[in-house]
């Protein structure tokens, strides 16, 4: 089969195409033939060596996929060959085939097509695992997420508006605003020449803040939260050793959290799968959620969408197709 090959620790440059031999489902694992596969921030950061896969996964990029099903492990029930199903990976989806488990494979939404499929799984399990799994949610709340742009934005974004949150974000132009406010941000502020602390504080203050930001964007956030609001940090664009106040910390009772998706148990994965496709993925078929694929790219061109993705200024998923 056809891969992408990092040939070593670098840019985008280092990206090529490569052959490998097909794999072998487990037994609780499928194979599934990729239509697509979403490029992530982790496929930057284990492109540069600084990510390793974790023990037992393939060392190839690619978290997440649509495609269809070729193959059923022995103990894998609830799956057809033949079923067409978008599914989080351990790594590997850069390629025509990529062998997953089972209970992490989600059905296509309704409404939406297989290719854009493969850009939901990373954002949904990501946004769903870290800010709604297991948590009170009260509507009229307020949830400021930044670079609401982008992929995990953008999924913040609908996900908060369709379960009755006042949607805060933060971009860095007009148009980015504007395409935020399409998704249902109710107030999209330009960092440029707007302070978000300032505007959200005016608003009320933040009960959730979801921060792929980092540096001194971390200070900035425990001042625009509120009493007993929660801070989550999933990545560190700006750094992530920073000097701060822990006062307002205790003061306020703030819940400051963060997590990586891809080294939680199975267990936990298979868990967020299945809430997801009970409670979330309905929400496409009602037209409360909708896909955002900004470009796709064959195969041959993953360096120009790692490229695209490093540089930022895109709006929702990037995808890559074998063909």
């Amino acid at each position: 089969m056809k891969t992408v090959e990092v040939t070593e620790p670098g840019g985008p440059e280092m990206l090529t195409i490569g052959e490998r031999d097909l794999p072998t489902a487990k037994d609780n694992e499928v194979l599934i033939k990729i239509t697509a596969a979403g490029v992530n921030g982790p496929d930057i950061v284990q492109r540069k060596g600084f990510y390793p896969p974790p023990k037992g996964a393939s060392d190839l990029l690619g978290l997440e996929v649509s495609g269809e099903v070729t193959q059923l492990g022995r103990e894998v029930r609830g799956w057809n060959i033949g079923d067409r199903v978008c599914a989080l990976t351990n790594g590997g989806g850069y390629a025509e085939v990529v062998a997953v488990d089972a209970k992490h494979c989600l059905p296509i939404p309704q409404a939406v097509s297989e290719l854009d499929a493969a850009g939901l799984p990373e954002t949904y399990f990501t946004v769903w695992s870290n800010v709604f799994y297991g948590q009170t949610i009260t509507a009229g709340d307020i949830f400021l997420a930044h670079g609401g742009a982008g992929g995990i934005g953008s999924t913040a974004i609908q996900l908060g508006a369709a379960l009755g949150l006042r949607m805060f974000t933060t971009e860095g132009t007009p148009a980015a605003c504007d395409f935020c406010r399409t998704l249902g941000a109710e107030r999209a502020i330009n960092y440029t020449d707007e302070d978000f602390v300032a505007i959200t504080r005016e608003a009320g203050a933040a009960n959730i803040i979801l921060d792929t930001i980092g540096g001194d964007y971390i200070a900035r956030n425990i001042k625009a939260a509120a009493p007993d609001g929660r801070i989550i940090q999933l990545a560190f664009n700006k750094g992530s050793k920073v000097e701060i106040d822990l006062m307002p910390v205790m003061l306020k009772r703030l819940h400051f959290t963060g997590s990586t998706l891809r080294s939680r148990p199975d267990a936990f994965k298979s868990a967020i799968a299945k809430d997801l496709t009970d409670k979330i993925w309905p929400l496409f078929a009602a037209s409360k959620l909708k896909p955002v694929t900004h470009a796709v790219f064959p195969f041959e061109r993953a360096a120009e969408a790692h490229a695209m993705m490093q540089k930022g200024g895109h709006h929702g998923k990037i995808l890559l197709t074998p063909s």
